[in-house]
């Protein structure tokens, strides 16, 4: 489901947000926050239902939601001084008040392609079609810091027909989802990709090319609604 507020679009099942066209770099929290607060509205969230949504079972100030929440209003263009999308409620928490429409896909289109990202802790890395390098070079498309990963570890391949995974010789092997890959592999969405010791989450993400149907709302429901 994608939805359109202001200038920006958030696509849910892709977990990508856009401003005028234009991708902006949002770490899976702001998403989750963004996430959060259209489902709530029209009803405002304490700071404590906004923490324990967030940061289960770990404690944080209330200054790492404050800093997260300018983020969110930077990435989405909204001032704190004159907000048109997200209002704060001093003493209590925030509030998503701003319009939002659901772009929603025209009846009988199938999935023809397939968004594919990488999680890499706090980052997300889109993967559009062609090879990406993962390893410790810097010119790697995907850099993964760890002492345990080559320079030119493991190369991820996305075509129209799905992506796969290959160990590029690497000194301490390629494992996916528990095993060490001694051949190019088919990731399937969900995939676990361990790199030295590092984790990095495989995802794949339908998308269709036809032209959607936008319909606006005061109010969203959730996910699986």
């Amino acid at each position: 489901m994608r939805l359109v507020f202001g200038d920006c679009t958030f696509d849910r099942e892709r977990r990508e947000l856009t401003r005028k066209g234009s991708v902006v770099h949002a770490g899976p929290k702001l998403l989750s926050l963004l996430e959060l607060l259209i489902d709530a509205r029209p009803r405002a969230l304490t700071k404590q239902e906004i923490h324990t949504s967030l940061w289960v079972d770990t404690f944080v100030s209330d200054g790492t939601l404050t800093s997260l929440v300018a983020e969110l209003r930077d990435a989405v263009g909204d001032p704190a001084r004159t907000p048109r999308l997200v209002r704060t409620i001093h003493g209590y928490g925030y509030l998503f008040f701003g319009d939002v429409a659901v772009d929603e896909p025209a009846e009988g289109i199938t999935a023809t392609a397939a968004s594919c990202r990488l999680t890499l802790g706090d980052r997300e890395i889109r993967l559009p079609s062609g090879t990406h390098i993962l390893g410790r070079s810097s010119d790697a498309a995907v850099f993964v810091d760890d002492v345990g990963v080559s320079r030119h570890h493991a190369r991820i391949t996305v075509t129209d027909e799905g992506a796969t995974l290959e160990d590029l010789g690497s000194k301490n092997g390629t494992i996916l989802d528990g095993r060490t890959i001694t051949a190019p592999a088919r990731l399937a969405d969900g995939a676990v990709i361990v790199l030295g010791a590092t984790a990095v989450k495989f995802r794949a993400f339908s998308t269709t090319a036809s032209t959607a149907t936008v319909t606006r709302h005061r109010g969203t429901p959730r996910a699986g609604d």
